[in-house]
């Protein structure tokens, strides 16, 4: 089998950490989770672990993990004593913190936090999800570089989110555009009204997807009812796994 090549590229400082902490950029499918893994699957006891379209979600494309410690106080209230004593409230706002800056600096990256403003996303839903306060950037030192003619899709990991936070999905073309991209972050608001958290390094950040850019064209037409009922059929001659025994073509990432 020929493999299309991936390549994760970045200062040997942060290589060399990686390594010694084992975080470095590798296939998702090493990072299934427990509960998932833990599941048992019958014909008497079926459970979403015999769901192949679930478990591709779980094990296609590559994994990146926080570089180091950043601590978020997301909503944090300003706290003030007015004139009489009393204490004054202000409104929330973002404060961030890295716990090692000095490697920042090597890394030649930007001081101070990375934000964008709510008004950059107008009316999206995901304001409202963040408390119409800033969106916090985690640094990626990662350049992604991909053959010609491929993108990356980078999102939450899927089916995988960690409860607190996800990043905002984008499309890049890795093919051509030799530079960091750094992910902007959705807390999680909708459950917690004040967050003050630390996403630890080795955290899972994003799931990296690559695939081959192609145009496509879209049109509408009826059900071949004999092609439906023919799968249908195929579906109810097993007892388990029919899917992936009859039409599942699986991918292999390494």
């Amino acid at each position: 089998m020929i493999y299309k090549n991936i390549e994760f590229k970045a200062d040997s400082l942060i290589i060399q950490s990686h390594k010694d902490l084992n975080i470095l950029p590798q296939p998702i499918k090493l990072n299934i989770p427990k509960w998932f893994k833990s599941l048992n699957h019958s014909a008497d006891d079926r459970t979403i672990k015999g769901c192949i379209p679930f478990l591709e979600t779980l094990q296609s494309g590559y994994l990146i993990r926080n570089y180091q410690d950043t601590r978020i106080k997301h909503n944090v209230l300003n706290e003030w004593k007015g004139d009489d004593g009393k204490k004054i409230h202000g409104k929330g706002e973002v404060k961030y913190s890295i716990s090692d800056p000095e490697l920042g600096r090597k890394l030649n990256y930007p001081e101070g936090p990375q934000l964008h403003k709510p008004e950059q996303l107008g009316e999206s839903p995901l304001v409202k999800k963040n408390k119409n306060l800033e969106f916090h950037k985690i640094l990626n030192p990662w350049i992604i570089v991909t053959p010609p003619g491929y993108s990356c899709l980078f999102t939450a990991p899927l089916n995988n989110r960690d409860d607190r936070f996800e990043i905002i999905s984008g499309i890049v073309n890795t093919d051509n555009y030799y530079n960091h991209i750094n992910f902007p972050l959705t807390l999680n608001g909708d459950k917690y009204e004040h967050i003050d958290t630390v996403i630890k390094v080795g955290t899972p950040v994003a799931q990296v997807i690559p695939f081959k850019r192609e145009s496509w064209s879209h049109s509408i037409g009826t059900v071949d009812i004999q092609k439906k009922y023919s799968v249908i059929n195929t579906i109810q001659a097993t007892f388990l796994h029919a899917y992936k025994r009859f039409f599942w073509r699986k991918a292999k990432w390494k």
